[in-house]
């Protein structure tokens, strides 16, 4: 099963971003997705940015993780 995440771009150099994941900061591809810039949420599998998201439906699928989270406690 392959999983991908909502994650919010911080930073922009050529065709990297940095971006964060639950307040860790990494360094993803954006050769699949040029277009994303500082601000926008992409959909990362592999480190790589495989779409950009809208920015309520990415909020929201963080919310279900992390209420699927709290659940397993």
């Amino acid at each position: 099963m392959c999983l991908a995440v909502p994650v919010m771009i911080t930073n922009v150099e050529g065709k990297e971003a940095e971006v964060d994941i639950g307040g860790i900061s990494r360094c993803i591809s954006l050769w699949l997705t040029p277009e994303a810039k500082i601000g926008d949420y992409v959909l990362l599998h592999t480190g790589y940015a495989i779409s950009v998201l809208d920015q309520k439906e990415a909020e929201e699928t963080l919310r279900l993780f992390e209420e699927i989270a709290k659940a397993e406690k």
